[in-house]
């Protein structure tokens, strides 16, 4: 006697086929390649809840300057983070944030001074950035004004 798969199994087996490469290509597309977070910390409403630099990056600039910092091209040109001499001067870095440019929205709304500071350090201390000058939530408070 031969066995016959039920429509149902059936069903079942072509739609885990059609997931299959998705599943093999899965980590490609970056969703192994985040920076460690010691815990996921996750933003509900207009004000964003994470604090560090880190935090920051990942949960919010992530998105379109991408998890290796290289920024994207494609419905939007979002600029490379690495190695960016713009980042140079903190003033530009706290400005950027604050008040955004083109294709990036401005932040100043939706983080407090101490958020700003810290991903703004961030960026500047890492993917190949080497400014060590940290900002303080005091230089935001000052570029509000």
């Amino acid at each position: 006697m031969m066995w016959r798969a039920t429509s149902a199994v059936r069903q079942a087996a072509v739609v885990a086929l059609a997931a299959l490469p998705l599943q093999l290509i899965w980590p490609a597309l970056g969703a192994d390649d985040a920076p460690p977070v010691k815990s996921r910390t996750f933003s509900s409403g207009y004000r964003f809840v994470e604090m560090s630099g880190e935090e920051l990056y990942v949960n919010v600039c992530r998105g379109c300057h991408m998890v290796d910092a290289m920024g994207a091209s494609g419905a939007g040109n979002y600029p490379s983070l690495v190695a960016n001499r713009n980042l140079e001067a903190s003033g530009y870095a706290i400005d950027l944030v604050l008040n955004g440019r083109r294709a990036m929205p401005p932040f100043g709304e939706m983080m407090s001074d101490d958020q700003i500071a810290a991903v703004v350090n961030y960026l500047r201390t890492h993917f190949g950035n080497s400014y060590s000058d940290a900002v303080t939530a005091k230089d935001v408070r000052a570029a509000r004004k």
